[in-house]
């Protein structure tokens, strides 16, 4: 299934696409958790709130949707109105990002692929969703795009074996690790932490939803493509990871807790290529969707 974050000028709601439409799932939970379990009014504001849910499973959306079906409910939740879509998550705790997980990348920047998986964070203050712009600061020198597959925690995780790591993932995501790649290369050089270039505000594009694992099931090769202007400049496969993402978790949880919301980027392919004022970009992975953003250079 395939979730989004959606908002207008005075509420931000869950919404599920299905054949009927994007259905409003804040409101149908809410009626659903009120009267078949007889609770309190929950309402769930964000896709953060429903995967921080105990019981957050592609099976509870079934079992709202198995509800609306057998009220002839659906037309009281089919959204007409408008909204605009949002990251998936506005906010998340923890971006864990994956550098040199394909052997075309590592290739093209002149690296040797590194004997353990290359991790580094990204804050999640500076997430940004489709058609929002990314800013370029003035003075950074080059800043390149970086399309990769990103995967969404579901529930706290630590310590996790690769053969248990799909009771972990809520969803999956396109990002887009946007990296002031002339800083890096100066804070490389003077053998400084290179935290700054990869955590500039707008530096990280994600959407344009979250496909939950029901609808991607593991393994899969999903084709990846980045254009700039129309012109494709990124072209590879899922398939060509070095460190697929049982191992990756596995890894990152031998030393750090991931909880429900947190992120993990899985690295970029080749095709890397500086931005400009005025681009449009299109980050698009198979079976998810297409996330766009242009480009603006701020100049003081």
């Amino acid at each position: 299934m395939k979730l989004y974050q959606l908002s207008s000028s005075d509420q931000f709601i869950i919404a599920v696409e299905i054949d009927r439409g994007l259905i409003n799932f804040t409101d149908a939970f809410q009626v659903y958790n009120f009267i078949k379990k007889k609770r309190m009014m929950v309402k769930l504001s964000s896709i953060q709130d429903l995967i921080s849910l105990p019981d957050f499973s592609d099976e509870l959306i079934l079992r709202v949707f198995d509800y609306l079906e057998t009220h002839n409910l659906w037309d009281q939740f089919v959204i007409k109105d408008e909204f605009s879509i949002r990251a998936p998550l506005s906010n998340p705790g923890k971006i864990i990002c994956v550098g040199l997980n394909y052997l075309a990348h590592a290739a093209e920047g002149g690296h040797a692929v590194p004997d353990e998986p290359l991790f580094f964070g990204k804050v999640g203050s500076i997430v940004i969703g489709p058609e929002e712009v990314i800013h370029i600061p003035p003075g950074v020198g080059r800043v390149d795009h970086e399309l990769e597959l990103a995967v969404i925690i579901s529930k706290k995780a630590y310590r996790v074996k690769q053969d248990d790591f799909e009771n972990y993932i809520a969803g999956y995501t396109v990002f887009n690790d946007i990296t002031a790649r002339e800083k890096q290369r100066d804070f490389k050089k003077a053998g400084q932490p290179w935290f700054l270039s990869k955590n500039m505000d707008t530096f990280a594009p994600m959407g344009p939803c979250m496909v939950t694992p029901k609808e991607l099931s593991f393994p899969f090769d999903l084709d990846l493509e980045l254009t700039i202007n129309g012109e494709i400049k990124q072209k590879s496969n899922t398939g060509q990871m070095i460190v697929k993402i049982p191992q990756l978790i596995q890894s990152i949880t031998q030393y750090l807790t991931l909880y429900p919301g947190d992120v993990i980027s899985t690295g970029t392919a080749e095709g890397i290529s500086p931005l400009k004022d005025g681009d449009l970009i299109e980050a698009s992975i198979e079976k998810i969707g297409v996330l766009r953003n242009t480009v603006k250079e701020i100049h003081i």
